[in-house]
């Protein structure tokens, strides 16, 4: 399915000890929604169909307190610019709303790789009140719907054997399908270092029915015969104002 996708691949855990350091680990890729806002620390940029596909990364960390650590990212968008990252969305996991995603249009992989290594962001992010190991993962985004502006979302990372024959699955199965059953289509990815991880993305209408039906045996069945490798990872998650 999809976060659509992101999968936004390599969904790794926030890690929830006291461990920091300099830079985000980088692992594999990450998620992108791309709404718009008059906000632009929540989402700076709209992206149609003929924009993709782009690049994004994610950063997932844990944070003592959202209200001391926003306004202080808020306030480092000027060093995120110069090194091209542009905001596409923040948001906070449904249940611990203290671990947090951030997800970054990426125009250029060097300067975000400095970016991510630079030491002065861990002195931001301590400042900020950031208490897990940032994890930080690149996405090619090759679909997204452009009329999403989300207010709750989830989002599925899974490895496929072959992507070519698991979205032959997927998109048989439908996006009408899923709507019904409470999710709607936003955002599907591939991981920049292993194409065979998928990153879904989808919006929640219904969060009831979206979470029987992500996790019944029927959708069980479906990813297994879409040849879908392991356990997919799933995380909810609510904008971040």
């Amino acid at each position: 399915m999809l976060f659509v996708l992101a999968v936004l691949a390599v969904y790794t855990s926030c890690n929830s000890n006291t461990q920091k350091t300099n830079e985000p680990e980088n692992v594999n890729s990450t998620k992108m929604d791309t709404q718009a806002s008059s906000n632009p620390t929540t989402a700076s940029a709209t992206v149609t169909q003929n924009q993709l596909p782009l690049t994004a990364v994610e950063i997932i960390h844990t944070v003592k307190n959202y209200e001391v650590w926003k306004p202080l990212f808020d306030a480092d968008s000027t060093n995120r610019e110069a090194a091209g990252l542009e905001t596409i969305t923040i948001g906070r996991e449904l249940d611990n709303p203290n671990n947090i995603l951030v997800v970054l249009k990426v125009s250029d992989m060097q300067k975000a790789d400095g970016f991510m290594k630079n030491p002065k962001l861990k002195v931001v992010m301590d400042k900020a009140g950031v208490v897990s190991k940032p994890v930080s993962q690149y996405w090619n985004v090759i679909r997204n719907n452009p009329d999403s502006h989300p207010k709750e979302w989830f989002e599925v990372t899974h490895k496929v054997k072959d992507f070519a024959a698991w979205v032959k699955v997927y998109d048989e199965e439908g996006k009408e399908k899923r709507s019904a059953d409470g999710m709607v289509d936003d955002v599907m990815a591939r991981s920049v270092t292993d194409s065979n991880l998928i990153k879904l993305v989808f919006d929640i209408t219904d969060i009831k029915k979206a979470k029987a039906a992500i996790y019944s045996p029927e959708k069980k069945k479906l990813m297994q015969s879409a040849g879908v490798i392991g356990v997919p990872e799933i995380k909810f998650y609510k904008q971040g104002e």
